[in-house]
């Protein structure tokens, strides 16, 4: 089992070293703004590396949205992404799932999702594989639970989309992480990444705010559980001070 972290995005493998980290995830751009990534100076080593890799896509991303404003540079943004990730030999591109506003049908924006990847069929599909990530919040998001999820799955699966799992969110979005394996498994039919988080908040808070391991909400047992279960590499997306010592951790019970 591969374990690592979201680490800096301008020096990633010192990062991974620093850390123990057999696995990373980082930006190639804002995570926070539209503009395409620029070449990563550590491509050539990034590609080169026994450390895998994964590119983690902005937040301004909905592809769900029903506004033109948002849904446009979106998908033209997943698929800039995508080929920017195969650049640097990522394993995968995660996004998260997005969500229409409380006015809208959640079909609406199922439709829009598999608009992204009919569109890119044609061009001869994406470059890396995009892995939908679950969400903690919002009445009408995409992949907060697992019911909506579940209809997301029937419109884009046959297209090979993969899952990313986040133990936070999942918590977060009052979805009990004792099963949570088996039901996404049921669901997606695969876990391609789990980002493994404590929570700094209670169970079904809707808020995304993520703890080192055994200093939030979640029993650490029940993380160990996922981790076990899933047969995916692991993330940590913890604050730095402590992600040594949560890889440590995860590798201790893990072996």
């Amino acid at each position: 089992m591969r374990i690592g972290a979201h680490v800096r995005d301008d020096d990633p493998l010192t990062a991974a070293a620093e850390r123990g980290a057999e696995v990373v995830q980082f930006f190639l751009s804002d995570p926070q703004g539209w503009k395409a990534p620029k070449p990563h100076p550590q491509a050539e080593q990034l590609r080169g590396s026994d450390v895998a890799v994964f590119i983690h896509a902005p937040y301004v991303i909905n592809v769900a949205s029903l506004n033109n404003r948002i849904r446009i540079p979106s998908r033209k943004s997943v698929t800039q992404q995508a080929k920017a990730a195969a650049e640097v030999g990522a394993q995968g591109l995660i996004v998260h799932g997005g969500h229409v506003t409380k006015d809208d049908d959640p079909a609406e924006g199922i439709a829009n999702w598999r608009k992204l990847f009919e569109r890119q069929a044609d061009e001869s599909g994406f470059e890396v594989p995009i892995l939908i990530e679950n969400t903690a919040g919002g009445a009408n998001a995409m992949a907060r639970r697992f019911d909506v999820l579940g209809r997301l799955w029937d419109a884009v699966g046959e297209f090979g989309a993969g899952f990313c799992l986040d133990t936070c969110h999942a918590h977060a979005a009052g979805e009990e992480l004792l099963d949570v394996v088996d039901r996404v498994k049921a669901i997606t039919g695969r876990i391609d990444l789990v980002h493994l988080n404590d929570s700094r908040d209670e169970f079904g808070s809707s808020r995304d705010r993520h703890a080192n391991i055994g200093s939030g909400n979640i029993d650490p047992e029940l993380l160990v559980g996922v981790v076990s279960r899933a047969g995916a590499p692991v993330v940590v997306e913890t604050p730095d001070e402590g992600q040594a010592a949560d890889i440590e951790f995860l590798r201790s019970k893990a072996s």
